[in-house]
């Protein structure tokens, strides 16, 4: 395993509004490339991460909200519902927050690292990472789902909530 290079809009922006290819071949090179994008994630403290976000444009995503790596390759939403308001974040754009509509619930159809088919339901934050992830394969960013830009003082106070709360 390895940890990979992280694209950051600032100097990959072109390159990270391209869309993914779907894979067709899985095999131990994908299941590598899994390995390293779970390795990646965690050593980066994110909730997911897209294959295009580490210069691949392939359609694979891996989330962790805290239940484990959900390994996604060329996943869809074919059922949203709901809305609600959240705050995302990115990590090919450091440090900018922003306050986004996202579908409440969502239901995704993937396949696994074998090519094997399956769907999952997800609420809340897996909802809004399986939507912001997804997005990315088609060269989507949060920024455009931004309804307010977090200003440094509103991260700041959000960050002092968060430590409260944990500490």
């Amino acid at each position: 395993m390895a940890i990979r290079n992280i694209l950051i809009l600032d100097s990959y922006g072109s390159f990270l509004h391209k869309k993914c290819r779907p894979v067709q071949k899985f095999d131990k090179r994908l299941a590598s490339f899994l390995d390293d994008m779970a390795e990646t994630l965690h050593h980066a403290n994110g909730v997911g991460l897209a294959a295009i976000q580490v210069g691949v444009l392939r359609r694979v995503v891996v989330i962790d909200v805290g239940k484990g790596v959900m390994e996604l390759v060329n996943p869809e939403i074919i059922e949203r519902s709901g809305e609600q308001e959240s705050v995302e974040g990115c990590l090919s754009i450091p440090g900018k927050w922003g306050r986004t509509k996202r579908p409440a619930h969502v239901k995704v159809r993937a396949q696994d690292r074998g090519g094997n088919f399956f769907e999952y339901e997800g609420d809340g934050l897996l909802a809004v990472a399986s939507c912001h992830e997804i997005d990315h394969l088609d060269g989507i960013l949060f920024l455009s789902h931004v309804t307010h830009m977090l200003t440094p003082e509103e991260i700041r106070e959000m960050s002092e909530r968060s430590e409260r709360k944990d500490g």
